[in-house]
């Protein structure tokens, strides 16, 4: 196991984007700014997709500009294509990372961005060099790498081609997502496996969802392989706004509690976590998936 890893918190973007109502802009960054002050170093804050198709995330300049984080937490910015890219660049100082994101699946990605995967690796290939020369560090994020729910079975093979695409524009890191809840542990075990052998020196992070109620056991396999990059959610936030039933990712708070528990550094502040994930309810007027917001840690007094 590894002795420490590091935390993606998605839920500015993966989860408010999913949420039925538009989230209040000054509510956002209150969220936000709560999770900045929990230890986390990387939190992705909202992207910069067609106000048309996501409405949830339209303020994505205004909460870019408006949150305040701690030095320390590196931002990110989840960007659907080159035009995306050009907005987000009218507030380069306020980001340092970018995540652009496609579908292994090609009904997923037809479905979700209305391109092929050609499509879609062609463009983010122009994406990545654009954003390399504005010196930001790239991930490459692929969906449905471990299921489609309208394709099944998703090869390996297809999803390490689209990969060292990637990596081969400039993506430092690759994230791999199960952005159905599809995956088991035997699966996810064997997947890292192989993506450790195809991309030597690349950053690996695993995006698993609870859909299905197997994203911590999911985490444990991914683990077993030397993954030690993870995304997560707080509260379990998020889904896919695609297919219908898609819940939410696994809980940041949880997979934090996990992690302590066994022995492995996060960096991150559970009770303050917690908190934030409480505020998150409380705004929402919803009880939300987590374990953990209900339970508190294991050694709650």
């Amino acid at each position: 196991m590894p002795a420490a890893v590091r935390i993606r918190e998605v839920g500015p973007r993966d989860g408010f984007q999913n949420e039925p109502e538009v989230i209040p802009t000054d509510t956002k960054v209150r969220l936000i700014e709560l999770l900045g002050r929990t230890g986390l170093r990387r939190i992705e804050l909202t992207s910069f997709v067609r106000a048309d198709v996501i409405p949830q995330l339209a303020d994505a300049e205004q909460v870019l500009e408006a949150v305040r984080l701690p030095a320390e937490v590196s931002v990110s910015v989840l960007i659907p294509n080159e035009r995306g890219l050009e907005r987000a660049l009218a507030h380069r100082d306020r980001f340092q990372e970018i995540n652009g994101f496609l579908s292994a699946s090609e009904t997923h990605n037809r479905k979700n961005v209305g391109r092929s995967i050609e499509e879609s690796l062609s463009g983010l290939e122009r994406t990545i060099a654009r954003a390399r020369v504005e010196r930001l560090r790239c991930e490459g994020v692929i969906s449905t790498s471990f299921g489609c729910p309208y394709e099944g079975h998703v090869p390996v093979d297809r999803v390490l081609e689209i990969a060292a695409r990637l990596v081969a524009a400039g993506a430092e890191e690759v994230g791999f997502g199960d952005t159905t809840g599809m995956a088991n542990p035997l699966q996810v075990r064997e997947f890292f496996a192989a993506a450790f052998k195809a991309l030597p020196g690349v950053e690996l992070t695993a995006h698993f969802h609870n859909t299905r109620g197997q994203g911590l056991a999911n985490v444990l396999a991914a683990l077993e392989t030397g993954v030690e990059s993870f995304e997560s959610s707080f509260g379990e936030l998020g889904g896919c706004p695609v297919p219908a039933g898609a819940t939410g990712n696994i809980a940041s708070e949880d997979l934090v509690s996990m992690l302590h528990e066994m022995g492995i550094e996060t960096g991150i502040d559970l009770v303050a976590l917690i908190d934030a994930s409480r505020a998150a309810q409380q705004a929402l007027g919803r009880p939300l998936g987590s374990h953990v917001l209900s339970a508190g840690p294991v050694d709650w007094q």
